[in-house]
Parts: C-alpha cells; structure tokens; sequence
C-alpha cells in the first residue's frame, strides 16, 4: 500500500473511531502507546520525551536558548507558539489551524510535505513520527486544537 492510500486509510480508521471515542487510537500510536488526541498528551509524549523508537524530545532543541529557540515547546509557551501563531519562515503559514490538519504548517514539517522551509521535524533525519502518532496529532487539530 503506498503512502498516499496508507493516510486515506488510518484517516478513514480515525474517523470512524473517533466517532465514537478515541480509545482505538492506541492501536496506531506505536513508540508512544498512552498518546491521545489531546494537547495535554501531546506535551508529555511527544514534545517532552523521548520515544521508544529512539526519537528525540522535542524539547531537545525547542526550548529557549536552544536551536530552535524561536519556537520553545516547553510547557506553559507551547500552545501559545502554536496554535494561530503564524510561521516566521513561511509567509502565510499558521502553525496550528484549530479544525484544519491540513493547512496547519505543523502537520505538514512533521510529514515533510513538499513546500515547507527547511527540513522536515525532527531535524535529525529521524526517527521521525509515526504515522500513527501524526494521526493522533491531527485529530487533536481535527477537534479544535483546545488547550487540554
């Protein structure tokens, strides 16, 4: 199954899952098995640690003073930085679009999408992101992007 049919399917098991509730979304989590599609969860498994595929924190580098200092993912600032926060290196780009995963700039570093500034995150040609784990992310975009 090549990439493109891969994303309509998880995006078509996330939807009929997650109409329901999101308890099936630690089918496809994998490295990060307690992620759920909330913000909350998001800091502490993704921005915060290091998964058990060998992928960095992302605080690793986004954090003030860091490498990536102009966008800290430390708690208390991350959400802030994100959502509705334009792209200093993207003209136009917004990070996070709450209800909108596929405009929102974040998705498209995490996945590589053509068109993006720079690298694809995490800048250290990988591990990257599961698929499963970038799913999660959009389907917390996908519900509002709230700060829970």
């Amino acid at each position: 199954m090549n990439r493109a049919a891969r994303r309509v399917a998880l995006a078509l098991a996330l939807a009929l899952g997650g109409a329901a509730c999101d308890e099936s979304l630690k089918d496809i989590a994998g490295p990060t098995p307690d992620l759920e599609p909330t913000f909350s969860s998001i800091q502490r498994e993704i921005f915060n640690t290091t998964d058990s595929s060998g992928r960095q924190a992302c605080i690793t580098c986004h954090v003030a003073g860091g490498p990536a200092g102009f966008m800290p993912l430390t708690e208390g600032v991350s959400y802030g930085n994100l959502v509705n926060r334009t792209s200093p290196n993207k003209l136009g780009a917004v990070r996070v679009i709450p209800g909108d995963p596929n405009n929102s700039y974040l998705i498209q570093k995490l996945e590589g999408t053509p068109g993006i500034v720079g690298e694809r995150m995490p800048r250290t040609s990988g591990p990257f992101l599961t698929e499963g784990q970038i799913s999660i992310i959009r389907r917390w975009i996908e519900l509002g992007a709230n700060n829970d």
